[in-house]
Formats: C-alpha cells, sequence, structure tokens
C-alpha cells in the first residue's frame, strides 16, 4: 500500500466520513501529515536551525580573525620601555629604536651623558663594554683616560694599579705586541666588542645592575701571526651607579657565553681582516 491509497492523500477522499483515522463526531483527529518538500523529511523541517548555527559559527570565525589581526598589529604584548613605563628587570624587550637619543655628548672620544633612567643605563652599559673592549685598553696612557671616564672616582682609583699589573710586558707580548702595547710594523691588532642585547637584572633610582650579551673579535691579522683573529661570546656584567649626573661603573664581571654554533663561512685572510678593521667603523648603541 502506498500513501496515494490512503484517504486524504493524493488520488483519494479527503472527504471524513471515508477517512479511519477518524472517531464518532471527529472528537478526535489523528491524521498525521508529513512535511511537503522534497528529500529527506526530516532535513526539511531542521534546516533552518542548522543555517542558524552556521551562520553563527562563521560570524565567530570572523570575530576571531580580526582580533588576532589587530593583536598583531599592536607590536607583541604592547609593552611600553619608555621611562614612564619601564619594563620589568629581566623581561624581554624590543630592539626597534624609541627615538631617544643615546647620550647627550662624548668625552674623550667615550659616550657619555646617559639618561636617568633604565633606558639609559643599558645605553651606558652597552657603550662602556665596547670602549673596555677595545685596543685602547692595551696602551697605558689611553687606558687609564677610558677607566675615569667610564668607571665611578673611588672604583677608578682601585683599578689601575691591578690593571697595569695585569697588562704586563709578557701578556703583551704574548698577543704580539711590544711593551708599549704596538703591533709589529705590517701587523694589524684587533680588538672588538660587539654588543648583542642588554637585560635589566635590577634597578633603581641611583644604581643598576645590566647585562651585556656580546661577541668579540680579538688576536693578530698580518705575516706570520701566531694568534690569528677569533671569536668569542661573552657577558659582561656591569653594577652602576649615578655618580655625577651620569652612570658610572661600580664593578663588573665576565662570564663564558651563551655561545651559539660556529657557522661554516670560510676564514678570511689575514690582508681581508686587516682592511676590514681599518674601513668599518664602531657604533654609538643605544637601547
Amino acid at each position: 500500500m502506498s500513501f496515494d491509497d490512503e484517504p486524504g492523500h493524493v488520488g483519494g477522499d479527503p472527504g471524513r466520513g471515508d477517512d479511519r483515522f477518524s472517531t464518532l463526531g471527529g472528537t478526535r483527529q489523528t491524521r498525521t501529515r508529513m512535511p511537503e518538500t522534497t528529500g529527506d523529511v526530516y532535513g526539511g523541517a531542521r534546516r533552518p536551525q542548522r543555517t542558524s548555527r552556521s551562520l553563527v559559527m562563521v560570524v565567530g570565525v570572523v570575530v576571531l580573525l580580526v582580533a588576532a589581526i589587530a593583536f598583531a598589529n599592536r607590536g607583541g604584548d604592547g609593552s611600553s620601555t619608555t621611562p614612564d613605563n619601564p619594563a620589568k628587570p629581566g623581561a624581554a624587550e624590543p630592539t626597534a629604536a624609541t627615538g631617544t637619543k643615546p647620550v647627550a655628548g662624548k668625552q674623550g672620544g667615550i659616550a657619555s651623558g646617559f639618561a636617568h633612567d633604565e633606558q639609559g643605563a643599558q645605553s651606558a652599559a652597552s657603550n662602556y663594554a665596547v670602549v673596555l673592549g677595545s685596543t685602547g685598553m692595551f696602551k697605558k696612557d689611553s687606558r687609564h683616560r677610558i677607566v675615569d671616564s667610564t668607571y665611578t672616582s673611588e672604583a677608578a682609583e682601585g683599578l689601575k694599579g691591578p690593571q697595569d699589573g695585569a697588562y704586563s710586558t709578557d701578556f703583551l707580548k704574548k698577543l704580539g705586541l711590544d711593551a708599549d702595547g704596538n703591533p709589529p710594523q705590517g701587523n694589524t691588532f684587533v680588538s672588538r666588542t660587539i654588543p648583542v642585547g642588554t637585560k635589566v637584572v635590577s634597578y633603581s633610582a641611583d644604581s643598576a645592575k645590566v647585562a651585556v650579551w656580546y661577541t668579540g673579535l680579538i688576536g693578530m691579522s698580518g705575516p706570520g701571526s701566531t694568534d690569528p683573529v677569533r671569536t668569542t661570546w661573552k657577558t659582561w656584567t656591569f653594577d652602576l651607579k649615578w655618580s655625577s649626573s651620569d652612570w658610572k661603573i661600580a664593578t663588573d664581571t665576565q662570564v663564558d657565553g651563551p655561545a651559539p654554533v660556529p657557522g661554516d663561512v670560510a676564514a678570511s685572510s689575514a690582508d681581508v681582516i686587516s682592511k676590514a678593521v681599518e674601513e668599518y667603523g664602531g657604533f654609538t648603541y643605544a637601547r
């Protein structure tokens, strides 16, 4: 039997008297009418609800995508390293330029006049690492000038004597230098510090502890050199004091690393290294 054979369906008499589902007097009606739709009889009744769910899901995905793009365009976590909102000690900080001048000037060729804030302390530590790792430290007169310019007066007075003893004639000779710190004729002595990054370990209005992670170049470039130029990786930590309207070093320590895996670039010849050292100057570093 098909639905066409039933009264009330296509091909049948729709009258109540012929409807075997009716009761006397028509007081009870149990006729079931199916939705007028093709395909799945359940799909037709529930399709609007699924469409509503799909629309909500699409809108939700779009909202999340827009929020993600907006968050990415903020540049990280939106933290600021300005003096009014310094980063927490030890926190990662962006390397983008802040627009703040690193120093107000130079004293004897050494950067000075750093800002009295965390950014200024980091800039001071970076530039002091550069000058303290330069070839000027291997000559007595320039070494004393560097120490007087970067350390507090008390620290400088207690440091120059022991340093003079450390930079002895025997020590300089091992590096290929004469007693005055000069390289042999036709050779170039290389000693450079290149900061990679800084970290504020602690900070207060009058003191700061700043770590400088750096790579360095040291050695003799030239014919017959037994100490070729090589790279080093170290971390230099400075305890700084606010003294005479500038950041000065009270004490400092160094440790090896962190050091990356050496690259596969072939070492350059002594002539190429010597020429590069003469042609490429250094920088004034700013946080």
